[in-house]
């Protein structure tokens, strides 16, 4: 005879009709009371309540953002998938549009403005030299084409019509650190870079310290970004004209752009491997004028964090979207959905912080968004963690996976901008691809000479 052993689960959830509203684990970061103050700031309460009640809405579409493989009815029954024994409802897929339909996007809003922000954490890598390094870029998004989608949304030209599916762009400011969401605006794909710039500089302040591309280095942007008390590291084109009015001890060079007074620096980048060296010139402005307390060679260093936008970027579209374009068939779904993507991305940035926090010294770099993301779909599917205990661990199921599977130290990256593979496997054909990892050194060399 075989021997058993009978394993029994407790769980704690919202009573009655409002038990599927939760997000595991998460929901501790998403409370019921946050949920219920935004829909009343918004008012979407309801004067009695429904089979699908509004806050149960509200995690439904967070939910979709942690099964975007699957459709509503069945992330419905991820959430009631654990709450065995409970009289839980079960909606048609037109129920559940009616109540997408009937919430709006204005309570997604309200609640990622709520979350937006630089995640807490005391570690000392998400600083530098007592300020927040910040980085600004902008992607893009594909949208279903339906007739609603299109008559806001429109499709790029091509050699066959058109792009297959309208795409939107979508621009967010980051905490380099921690790579959590300051504030984020999309539009249309004919709504230029510059102008969400324009927008997201309301989330810029004293004590930042903002990276940027060189296509944010637009005389009226810069004056923007400097009104707001941030300072600004900003790439700089190289045949660009800037006046010199004086020379700073690192090698730097003073200059003006409008009435703001900038440092130039021009640097040549190095990186030797066994491969050979690979030389790149740059080209920064920064309003950090003292060379003395900011040397050059250390503000070249510092703008390779502007690269953390990218990796945010591809968690985003590809481990939480997989690529796929939104599922959402209106403009108003749209924004429901976009909002909804970007509070869960918020949500599981914090639960990392949250647990690389718990180690002193480890870097919130260490922390796997691939670990976060799977533990928070299994800790939704079987309903844990929605009530908090009265003892709160602030690291939970999430924070030990991801403490449990830590990442390696991050590589040097030994090209600007390329691919390992191509997206194409026509493209990606021939011998002089080169798929090695090689050990790297890095020599940065500000250049003195008037160029």
């Amino acid at each position: 005879m075989t021997d058993q052993i009978a394993i029994t689960r407790t769980v704690s959830v919202a009573a009655g009709p409002f038990a599927p509203g939760h997000l595991g684990e998460l929901t501790r970061l998403v409370p019921f009371e946050m949920i219920d103050e935004v829909l009343t700031a918004t008012r979407r309460t309801e004067q009695r309540i429904r089979q699908l009640p509004a806050r149960v809405v509200v995690y439904l579409l967070l939910a979709g953002c942690l099964f975007t493989d699957l459709g509503y009815r069945q992330v419905w029954s991820k959430l009631v998938a654990g709450l065995h024994g409970l009289p839980v409802t079960r909606p048609s897929g037109s129920a559940l549009r009616q109540a997408r339909q009937r919430l709006g996007a204005a309570p997604l809003r309200a609640l990622f403005d709520l979350l937006r922000g630089p995640a807490a954490s005391s570690a000392n890598a998400i600083w530098w030299k007592g300020l927040l390094p910040v980085v600004i870029d902008g992607t893009q998004l594909t949208a279903a084409d339906s007739p609603a989608n299109l008559r806001r949304y429109v499709k790029l030209r091509g050699n066959h019509g058109g792009s297959g599916y309208p795409p939107l762009r979508l621009s967010a400011l980051l905490s380099c650190g921690t790579r959590s969401v300051l504030d984020a605006v999309f539009d249309p794909i004919t709504t230029g870079e510059n102008s969400q710039a324009q927008h997201l500089s309301r989330s810029l302040h004293t004590g930042m310290l903002l990276l940027a591309d060189r296509n944010y280095a637009a005389a009226e942007l810069v004056k923007t970004f400097a009104a707001t008390g941030a300072d600004l590291l900003i790439r700089c084109k190289a045949n660009r004209r800037l006046r010199i009015i004086g020379r700073c001890p690192d090698g730097s060079r003073l200059s003006t752009i409008g009435e703001l007074r900038v440092r130039v620096i021009e640097a040549r980048i190095s990186i030797t491997t066994t491969n050979g060296t690979h030389t790149s010139d740059y080209r920064l402005i920064t309003t950090l004028l003292d060379a003395h307390r900011y040397p050059a060679a250390a503000l070249v260093q510092l703008y390779h964090q502007r690269w953390e936008i990218e990796t945010a970027y591809l968690e985003l579209k590809s481990t939480i979207l997989g690529g796929r374009v939104l599922r959402s068939r209106t403009p108003d779904g749209i924004d429901q959905e976009i909002h909804a993507l970007l509070i869960v991305y918020q949500l599981l940035r914090t639960a990392m912080v949250d647990a690389t926090d718990s180690r002193p010294g480890l870097d919130p770099d260490r922390a796997s968004f691939t670990t976060a993301l799977n533990t928070a779909r299994d800790q939704l599917v079987l309903a844990a963690g929605v009530i908090a205990d009265t003892i709160i661990d602030l690291v939970g199921v999430i924070g030990e996976q991801v403490l449990a599977n830590l990442l390696p130290d991050r590589r040097i990256r030994t090209k600007s901008r390329m691919i390992k593979r191509s997206n194409s496997k026509y493209q990606a054909r021939g011998p002089n691809i080169d798929r090695h990892t090689y050990k790297a050194t890095t020599s940065i060399n500000v250049v003195t000479d008037e160029p």
